[in-house]
């Protein structure tokens, strides 16, 4: 008999679109020059035609500016949903028949601090990424990172989120943050050891330059 005590259903997730991402946006059909009014380029040397496709930002109301389509609400939508968005709104228009709709978060970017052995800002190209495979990005925790504390904010739409996790806990698989959205930020606390080896150290400098104001100090006096 199979155990099914450790398995989770953990692949429901879909990054949603937040008011600040930046979209790359292209639209196909058969006859691609109908579609040149919605694929537009940006100047490169004088030559629109030289240039790249342009984003689109997602305005504090969660709308984009589209060409011929004007103002379109994709806050909260994920990919999918805005894909499937844009289609209809050319099909209803009569504007194309059949449309290819690409969308992709451009600024889908992890921050990983603390006890790990690479920190940084990591760029994110599929679709959605689990807190495992960022911190294995980042070279998995060092031996000075707590793997029972990890602190995962979260900005959404202005509001941020701080969410405490522990990777040892098979409960991490039903987090809210498992899987990361884009900008989160993850933190790995330090354990006890590597607070109290950085606190030594600040007093150890600080004793330091204490003595070494003192010697000066003495010097200038037995000038």
């Amino acid at each position: 008999m199979l155990n099914f005590e450790t398995i989770v259903e953990t692949d429901t997730f879909k990054a949603k679109i937040k008011i600040g991402d930046i979209l790359s946006i292209n639209i196909s059909t058969i006859d691609l020059d109908v579609t040149k009014p919605y694929n537009l380029v940006e100047a490169a040397g004088g030559d629109a035609g030289g240039g790249k496709l342009i984003d689109y930002l997602v305005d504090v109301d969660g709308n984009i500016d589209y060409p011929v389509l004007g103002k379109v609400k994709l806050v909260g939508l994920t990919i999918e949903d805005a894909k499937n968005l844009l289609k209809k709104k050319f099909e209803e228009g009569d504007l194309l028949v059949n449309p290819v709709v690409m969308i992709r978060i451009k600024n889908y970017r992890i921050s990983i601090l603390g006890g790990v052995s690479s920190p940084g800002v990591y760029p994110i190209l599929s679709e959605r990424i689990s807190i495992l495979e960022a911190i294995a990005m980042a070279g998995d925790l060092n031996i000075n990172g707590k793997r029972t504390d990890v602190l995962v904010i979260r900005d959404f739409n202005g509001t941020k989120t701080y969410t405490q996790i522990d990777l040892t806990s098979k409960e991490v698989f039903n987090s809210p943050v498992f899987y990361l959205t884009q900008n989160d930020i993850v933190y790995v606390q330090p354990n006890k050891a590597a607070i109290s080896s950085a606190s030594g150290d600040s007093r150890i400098g600080l004793i330091s330059s204490l003595m070494t104001i003192a010697v000066s100090a003495v010097i200038l006096l037995t000038r």
